[in-house]
């Protein structure tokens, strides 16, 4: 897996210290952490929700800032296809690109 630059990590704006901090973590690992839960729902996808459960030891804002750098990657694949999570609101529905079949 490519190496996320740390410049993505982090907004112009911010403080030294999280400047400093993204360029001190491994995101690429985290990034395959990740991945790695998606693929594991193979064909039938799965949503953030799903991800969450199956990584109970990661913090949300940990496993939800990898989709992004993913998709660019194109690790992981949505469409417009969604499913009710546990708030009752929609999320899209993801799949590892060895499982995507475009609809």
């Amino acid at each position: 897996m490519n190496t996320t630059p740390a410049f993505k990590l982090v907004r112009r704006d911010d403080p030294a210290t999280s400047h400093d901090a993204a360029e001190s973590i491994d995101a690429t690992a985290m990034e395959s952490v990740v991945a790695d839960a998606i693929w594991e729902f193979g064909a039938a996808g799965c949503i953030s929700d799903d991800v969450l459960k199956a990584l109970p030891l990661h913090g949300y804002s940990t496993v939800t800032a990898r989709y992004k750098q993913l998709k660019e990657k194109r690790i992981i694949f949505t469409d417009s296809t969604k499913r009710k999570g546990a708030s009752g609101r929609s999320q899209m529905v993801m799949w590892h690109k060895e499982f995507y079949h475009a609809q």
